[in-house]
C-alpha cells in the first residue's frame, strides 16, 4: 500500500470515487528529500564550522536561517500540490495572497532575529539565502538537462 502502514491508511479520511490523494506534509517531505537532507546537512556543517571557531552564534543562526527557509521551501510545495490536486483555478491574488502569507512566516521571525541578536543575528539572512541558493540550483540543474536533451 505504498508505504503506509494498514493502522495509518485506516487513519486517513475516505476519498471520493476517483479523487486524488490530498497532499500531505510528508508526501511533500519524502517528494523533496534531497532538498531536505541538503539543508539539514547544511545546517549541520555550519555548526560543525563556526563551533570550533568559537562562533557558535553564527552557526546557530545560520542554522535557523536554513530551517525557515526549509520551512517555506516544503509549505510553498504542499500549497502548489493542493492547488493542483483540487482542480480549481485559483485567481492571481489568491496565489499572490497565499505567498505573501508564507513569506511573512519565515521573514518576520528571520527580521525579528537580525534585529535582536543585532550583529550576529543577521547571519539567519544569510542562512536563508544559502537555502534560496540551494533550492535554485537544485531545480536549475534539472531543466539544463531538460533543455540540453
Amino acid at each position: 500500500m505504498d508505504g503506509v502502514s494498514e493502522q495509518q491508511a485506516s487513519n486517513l479520511p475516505p476519498d471520493p470515487e476517483g479523487a486524488p490523494p490530498r497532499p500531505t506534509a510528508v508526501k511533500v517531505l519524502r517528494d523533496q528529500r534531497k532538498v531536505v537532507a541538503l539543508a539539514l546537512l547544511l545546517a549541520a556543517a555550519s555548526l560543525w564550522v563556526f563551533v570550533p571557531m568559537g562562533e557558535w552564534q553564527v552557526g546557530v543562526f545560520v542554522a535557523i536561517g536554513m530551517m525557515l527557509g526549509l520551512g517555506n521551501h516544503v509549505a510553498t510545495e504542499l500549497s502548489l500540490l493542493k492547488m493542483i490536486s483540487s482542480g480549481a483555478q485559483m485567481s492571481r491574488s489568491e496565489i499572490a495572497s497565499s505567498a505573501l502569507v508564507r513569506l511573512l512566516f519565515v521573514s518576520v521571525p528571520a527580521v525579528v532575529l537580525a534585529v535582536a541578536f543585532w550583529s550576529v543575528g543577521l547571519t539567519t539572512l544569510i542562512g536563508l539565502a544559502l537555502f534560496r541558493l540551494i533550492t535554485l540550483v537544485m531545480t536549475g540543474i534539472p531543466l539544463l538537462k531538460e533543455l540540453k536533451a
